[in-house]
């Protein structure tokens, strides 16, 4: 109770705010938004699930209420013109249009200064930088134009942290990454898109969703706050005031909105009691249906019994730094022998996919992702490839490690973050006597590494059983096939698979590592 503390004030410059009423009034010249008829936008946007917790549906249902009296609000305070285009947009749209011409205003307009853009996703970056890449005076060298994701390549990024010389305004459009990962100290004024990608767990359909959601007030407040670094900055936050009003104090806390299968197992080997007890009694403790799936799971997999204790594979599971079917298949790929390619996979289903789209040369990167397959019709095989031969490469040298992954759109922290976390799952092995060796390539555990079919066994007995049905399509339009699971029927393979334009298999089946729903 009496527990001393400390308070360092951060030092930021005074930042102006403007919301999205504020926008279209300065630039009610030059834009005019893309008409919709915002009822038909509230129905469908309740027919596809973009609201789908009943605590948003509520908010929901009070932003529709109030939105006529907060236009009424607004008369004579703005002019008529910026009142219809409020009522035009679409309200759940990230508009580049919008954003582009509030760049050009900045730029044409305003003082000096870094511009920050925050947008929700890839798509959206890479589309905005086309939008302005189309436009002639964006072209000059006197700007820099940065996109920021995990997708692009490191080496492109690093611009971001570079003082550019006089003249020269520097654009970066990113993810909520640059909130608070990283500190670009030149920026004066952001642009808050407002939407922030999330991944909730359906815990009724036992499906992962990814949506692009409202922000929190928080976020806005950690996006206000990168503009106020060296100098006085503006924020402009686009959308309206009623819905500024309405969003989230937080962002929903993580245990809500993933699947419970790790930390439930860590529940047991801790000795903590039952799971669903000690859940409970968390802050913001989830759902019992999110717990129970999880416990489900768990015992389908065989790591828990019907008492909910750890059986012998879950002990085992416990103790490995990953998602239990993850960690299954590394048990697997030791008592198999074909180790190596098997943490290979493991690795880069736990991190990320090493693969990065350079905009601009998103052809190239998928044909050289299939050429790494090797005609295996495997994503996870394509990286066993793709990180055998950056070993090689490695091997040589690093100018020939360099030239590897330019090549083959490769990024090489990731590599070294696969290699590292390969040797760490060698330790837990050993630990637990799987294996002899600390080191993945010990000859004694990779006896049948090169034995493909093993491989993709030892990879279905680890993540059954999300599998998926192969099914010939018969469309007129082209030669393809059908995908479809037990539980969602017909379903697309993502975009960057090496199996997405494949038209023929040897087998009636895929395994897969994750399922998500995209809006």
């Amino acid at each position: 109770d009496h527990c001393p503390m400390i308070h360092i004030p951060g030092f930021t410059f005074p930042v102006v705010e403007y919301l999205l009423e504020d926008v279209i009034e300065k630039l009610r010249q030059v834009y005019t938004p893309e008409k919709t008829d915002r009822r038909l936008h509230w129905r469908k946007g309740f027919m596809q699930g973009h609201v789908s917790r009943p605590e948003k549906e509520e908010k929901e249902e009070i932003y529709r209420q109030q939105w006529p009296g907060y236009l009424r609000q607004l008369q004579g305070r703005y002019s008529a013109s910026t009142i219809d285009a409020l009522e035009m947009m679409d309200d759940d749209k990230v508009d580049l249009d919008l954003i582009a011409a509030l760049i050009r205003h900045i730029v044409l307009e305003e003082e000096d200064g870094a511009i920050l853009v925050f947008l929700p996703g890839w798509d959206n970056i890479s589309t905005l930088h086309e939008i302005l890449m189309s436009q002639v005076m964006f072209k000059s060298d006197r700007f820099i134009i940065i996109p920021l994701h995990s997708l692009m390549p490191t080496v492109n990024q690093t611009q971001v942290f570079k003082k550019t010389p006089p003249g020269v305004r520097k654009i970066v459009i990113a993810t909520n990454i640059a909130e608070t990962s990283i500190t670009i100290d030149d920026v004066v004024f952001v642009i808050d898109g407002g939407k922030i990608k999330e991944t909730h767990f359906d815990t009724q359909n036992n499906i992962s969703t990814m949506a692009a959601e409202w922000v929190s007030k928080a976020n806005a407040k950690q996006r206000k706050g990168r503009a106020g670094r060296v100098q006085p900055g503006h924020c402009y936050h686009l959308y309206n005031g009623l819905r500024a009003s309405l969003l989230d104090d937080y962002q929903l806390p993580e245990i809500l909105r993933t699947p419970l299968e790790e930390l439930c197992l860590q529940i047991k080997i801790l000795k903590l009691g039952g799971i669903a007890y000690f859940l409970s009694k968390l802050m913001d403790p989830p759902s019992r249906d999110a717990v129970m799936l999880a416990i489900n799971h768990l015992m389908e997999l065989n790591a828990l019994d019907r008492q909910e204790e750890l059986t012998p594979l879950g002990v085992h599971l416990a103790r490995l730094p990953v998602e239990p079917h993850i960690g299954k298949m590394i048990l697997f790929g030791a008592l198999f022998c074909c180790l190596d390619p098997v943490l290979t996979i493991a690795a880069s289903l736990s991190f990320k996919d090493p693969f990065v789209i350079p905009l601009g040369k998103e052809k190239i990167a998928d044909a050289r992702r299939k050429e790494l397959s090797k005609n295996s019709k495997s994503d996870h095989l394509t990286v066993v490839n793709a990180f055998t031969g950056w070993e090689e490469a490695r091997s040589c040298g690093f100018r020939n490690e360099k030239d590897y992954c330019w090549e083959y759109f490769l990024s090489s922290n990731t590599m070294q973050m696969l290699h590292n976390m390969k040797g760490q799952f060698a330790e837990h092995l050993l630990a637990a006597g799987f294996v002899n060796s600390r080191n993945p390539k010990d000859p004694k555990s990779n006896t049948n590494s090169g034995n493909e079919k093993l491989l993709k066994a030892v990879i279905c007995a680890g993540l059954y059983p999300k599998v998926a049905k192969i099914r010939p399509s018969f469309s007129k339009k082209r030669k393809m096939v059908k995908v479809c699971t037990k539980t969602d029927g017909s379903v697309n393979i993502h975009p960057k698979s090496v199996n997405v334009e494949e038209t023929e298999f040897h087998y009636n089946w895929l395994v897969y590592h994750l399922k998500m729903r995209t809006s």
